[in-house]
């Protein structure tokens, strides 16, 4: 395969990943990182993409997009550049290695929230350390009182989980990271578990290894549409 030069945009919650992956591709590949949490709001994750692909460089072969579809923040995005696109429902999906592993697992584990390496260095995960945070900051803002009833409100999504999923990549950091979901497990009160990450999807995406079944390559100025991945049956991860 001849060396490429690609444009990919990804999710913060991703790069120990990506950056792992791409140590072992062929390709040139040139990185627009996004923050952690734009998938909460699909309207804003919408637009920015938009705004970086009108201004992708005509010299890229293809600009990768580092997300899954189920969020439909990428539906109707289009590049005046092929477009290639993970067959995910999100990262989750990408760091497992398939959708149908991800599907399989949460059909025998309902109520499980993943915990990664990106996730962790780049996000607030749920625990003692993000509630604190957070507490400290609604208190000078709104008192005490105010506090108490916010962090209320702002747990309530927490009680449609009950397990702490470290899926492992066995990157640098591994035993503080599962340390650190141990920790979350017991403070929340949920299960620990504990999988072995796949990076084959992953690096495929990256190689330009880029097969139907897996990977999707619109053609320059064609939209991505729903049915890239079919009905998503998952709810997303906040």
């Amino acid at each position: 395969m001849a060396a490429m030069k690609l444009l990919l945009i990804a999710c913060e919650a991703l790069r120990p990943e990506i950056e792992f992956c791409m140590a072992r591709s062929p390709h040139t590949i040139d990185i627009v990182w996004m923050e952690q949490g734009l998938h909460n709001t699909p309207e804003k994750l919408h637009s920015r993409l938009q705004d970086i692909l009108r201004s992708a460089d005509s010299g890229s072969d293809a600009v990768l997009l580092g997300y899954g579809l189920c969020g439909n923040g990428l539906l109707g995005l289009s590049c005046s550049l092929p477009l290639v696109v993970p067959k995910a429902h999100d990262c989750i999906t990408l760091l497992l290695g398939s959708k149908q592993r991800h599907e399989e697992y949460n059909q025998l584990n309902p109520g499980s929230y993943f915990f990664s390496a990106g996730w962790i260095e780049h996000s607030q995960m749920p625990g003692p350390q993000s509630d604190r945070q957070l507490r400290a900051e609604y208190i000078t803002k709104y008192g005490p009182d105010n506090a108490d009833y916010l962090m209320e409100v702002e747990q309530e999504w927490r009680k449609r989980y009950k397990k702490a999923v470290f899926i492992d990549w066995n990157l640098p950091n591994k035993q503080q990271h599962l340390q650190f979901t141990r920790q979350s497990a017991d403070y929340l009160g949920w299960e620990f578990d504990q999988i072995d990450g796949d990076p084959e999807l992953l690096q495929r995406f990256l190689d330009g290894r880029w097969d139907d079944q897996q990977v999707a390559v619109l053609p320059a100025g064609q939209p991505i549409t729903q049915d890239l991945i079919g009905p998503c049956k998952l709810e997303l991860q906040p």
